[in-house]
């Protein structure tokens, strides 16, 4: 799998998630599993970062513990 397609399938799983009916637990269950970082595959991991990006700029109260994990900038999407 060149990383063109990985980068498309893992767009396509956060897409899949509907982050509107996300928990605060759901959330923390993919905090741990991202602090843990016992993943097979990076892809994986990226995943879960992909969906705590997107939580941070459309859901920012649900992710205020674990915003550490997305390591962004001020402006980052400037």
């Amino acid at each position: 799998m060149t990383t063109k397609q990985a980068n498309e399938q893992s767009n396509e799983q956060v897409n899949e998630i509907d982050i509107d009916k996300l928990t605060p637990a759901d959330v923390a269950k993919l905090a741990d599993r991202l602090e843990k970082d016992e993943y097979s595959n990076a892809f994986e991991s990226l995943q879960d970062w992909h969906v705590l990006r997107t939580l941070a700029f459309n859901r920012a109260e649900l992710i205020e513990p674990y915003y550490h994990l997305l390591d962004m900038e001020a402006f980052d999407e400037c």
